[in-house]
C-alpha cells in the first residue's frame, strides 16, 4: 500500500476517533444541562479537553493508529481496547488525586460508556472503510511479478501483508526454473508478458529479473510503457551480496548498509541530544544539587578516598572517555579489570545501597551534558571488557557506533549487572544492535519511565 494511502487512512482514523468523541460528550452534555444549570459551561470544556488529550497521548504511546498496525483489524481493535481501558484508568487516577474538576459523576459515567459504544461503531465504520479499499477498483492495482525466485516470493509476501493496495495475480517464469507450486498463477512464455497483463488488466510489472540477466527485458519494459502500465524492476541484491541488506541513497546512486540506522540521521541526532540535555538537567538541578552533598558525606565518612570514581571507558566509535559514578567501592588494584560480583567484600555498605538503587550512575548525567554519553543507549564498559568482549562475539564491536547510555533496552530486559558466561553478553549485544536498528524518540521515553520504575521495583542483579 503506497505511502500516501496509509497516511491518509492514519489520519482518517485519528480524526473519525476524536470526532465520536466530541459528538458523544456534545449530545450528552445537551441532554444532561438541566440538571446542570448550575455548574457552568467551563468545567465541561475542562474534562473534554482531558478527555481528548488522554486520548492523544495514551494512543501515540501505544501506536494504536501505527501504520502497520491500521492494515490489521483484529490489532488494530486490541490494541483500541488495550488503550480505551489505560484511558478510563487514567481519567480515574487524575480525577481522583487532583479534584480539579468538579462534574457530575453520572455525566463521567455516561461519557465513558458512551465513548465506548461510538468506538464500537467506529470500528465497523473502519472495516467497511477498509473493504472499500479492498474492492475499490480505483484504489488497487493488479501486479504481475516476472520470475519466480526468493525476491519476487518476498515481494509477494511484502504485498500481501499491505493487504490494500496491490493484488498479485500472476508471475512470469520460464518452465525450467519452476520447482514448487504457487497460490497465483505461473506464466511460462515470457514474450507473451504484455498481452496476459494487458489480458489480466495489469497496472504494474515488477520484475525480479534484471536486463542483464534477461536482455528480453528491455524489450519488455518498452512494450509495457506503449500499453500505459507500469514497469519496475526489483534486483536481487544476492548476487552481489548475500545478506540482508538495506537501501539508502546519495543522490541518485543507491548505498547498500549492512543495517538500518535511525541515528546516522542528523535530523533525529538533534532530536536525542534535546531530549538528553533536557534530562539531564532537570536531573542535575532537581536531584543532584541537593543529593550529591549528602551523597558525598555519606561516602567520606565510610571510607577513605575521593567522592567519585573516574574510569576510562569505550564510548562511541570506540573512543575513551572518562566515566563519572559515585565510588561505591573500597579502594583497590582491581578496579580497572574485575567487574562488580555478587557479594562482592569491595563494595561499602553505602556503596551497596547506591548500587541497589542506582544512584551510583547519577554524575553520569555530567556526561551526558557533556556530550560522552547519552540518557539511552549501550552500556560503556572498562576498556579490558571491551577488548575481551570483542574476541567473544563477533558483532560487538557494532554497539560502538553509537554513544553509551546510562540505560538501554538490555538493562529494561533484564540485561544487568554481572556477565558470567558468553551467551549473557550476546543476548546483551543482540538487544543493544536491536536498538541501533529500531531508534526513535518514543522508544527512548519508554526505555527511560522503564528504567524509572524498575528501580522502584527494585533488580535482582543490581548490586
Amino acid at each position: 500500500m503506497q505511502k500516501q494511502l496509509k497516511t491518509l487512512l492514519q489520519n482518517s482514523l485519528v480524526f473519525l476517533d476524536l470526532l465520536m468523541m466530541a459528538a458523544g460528550y456534545a449530545i450528552i452534555y445537551i441532554i444532561f444541562k438541566p440538571k446542570i444549570e448550575g455548574a457552568g459551561l467551563r468545567p465541561y470544556l475542562e474534562f473534554f479537553t482531558l478527555l481528548a488529550t488522554c486520548w492523544i497521548l495514551i494512543s501515540l504511546a501505544a501506536r494504536v493508529y501505527f501504520k502497520n498496525n491500521i492494515l490489521s483489524f483484529e490489532s488494530f481493535t486490541k490494541r483500541t481496547v488495550q488503550v480505551y481501558l489505560f484511558w478510563i484508568i487514567s481519567l480515574m487516577a487524575f480525577l481522583f488525586f487532583t479534584r480539579e474538576i468538579i462534574i457530575s459523576r453520572t455525566f463521567i459515567f455516561l461519557v465513558i460508556v458512551g465513548y465506548a459504544f461510538l468506538l464500537f461503531i467506529n470500528r465497523f465504520i473502519y472495516l467497511g472503510i477498509s473493504n472499500y479499499f479492498r474492492s475499490s477498483r480505483n484504489l488497487f492495482n493488479k501486479v504481475m511479478i516476472i520470475g519466480y525466485n526468493e525476491t519476487a516470493k518476498k515481494l509477494n509476501e511484502y504485498f500481501e501483508e499491505e493487504g490494500i493496495n496491490r493484488r498479485v495475480v500472476g508471475f512470469v517464469e520460464e518452465e525450467k526454473n519452476i520447482h514448487e507450486l504457487s497460490k497465483q498463477p505461473i506464466f511460462t512464455d515470457f514474450h507473451n508478458t504484455i498481452e496476459q497483463a494487458i489480458r489480466l488488466d495489469v497496472q504494474e510489472i515488477y520484475s525480479t529479473i534484471t536486463p542483464e540477466q534477461n536482455p528480453l527485458i528491455y524489450n519488455l519494459m518498452h512494450r509495457a510503457q506503449m500499453e500505459c502500465i507500469r514497469f519496475r524492476i526489483v534486483p536481487d541484491l544476492s548476487i552481489f551480496v548475500n545478506q540482508p541488506m538495506v537501501v539508502s541513497y546519495v543522490g541518485d546512486m543507491p548505498v547498500l548498509s549492512l543495517r538500518p540506522e535511525p541515528l546516522d540521521d542528523e535530523g533525529n541526532r538533534i532530536k536525542k541530544r534535546v531530549l538528553d540535555i533536557v534530562i539531564s538537567l532537570i536531573a542535575i538541578i532537581f536531584v543532584l544539587s541537593w543529593l550529591l552533598p549528602i551523597i558525598a558525606l555519606l561516602i567520606i565518612i565510610e571510607s577513605k578516598g575521593p567522592v567519585f570514581f573516574i574510569q576510562l571507558r569505550s564510548g562511541r566509535n570506540n573512543k575513551t572517555f572518562y566515566c563519572y559514578k559515585f565510588r561505591s567501592m573500597k579502594k583497590n588494584d582491581d578496579a580497572d579489570k574485575m567487574q562488580a560480583t555478587k557479594n562482592d567484600f569491595r563494595i561499602t555498605k553505602i556503596g551497596r545501597i547506591l548500587r541497589k538503587t542506582s544512584l551510583d550512575e547519577f554524575p553520569q548525567f555530567f556526561n551526558v551534558l557533556k556530550g560522552d554519553m547519552t540518557v539511552v543507549g549501550p552500556r560503556p564498559h572498562m576498556i579490558k571488557h571491551t577488548e575481551d568482549y570483542s574476541k567473544l562475539v563477533d558483532l560487538f564491536m557494532i554497539r560502538q557506533f553509537l554513544k553509551p547510555g546510562i540505560t538501554g533496552w538490555a538493562q529494561i530486559n533484564g540485561h544487568r549487572g554481572e556477565i558470567s558466561d558468553t551467551e549473557q553478553i550476546k543476548s546483551r549485544v543482540n538487544h543493544d544492535l536491536w536498538y541501533l536498528e529500531n531508534w526513535n524518540i518514543w522508544l527512548d521515553i519508554k526505555i527511560i519511565f522503564l528504567t524509572v520504575y524498575n528501580v522502584f521495583k527494585g533488580e535482582k542483579n543490581a548490586y
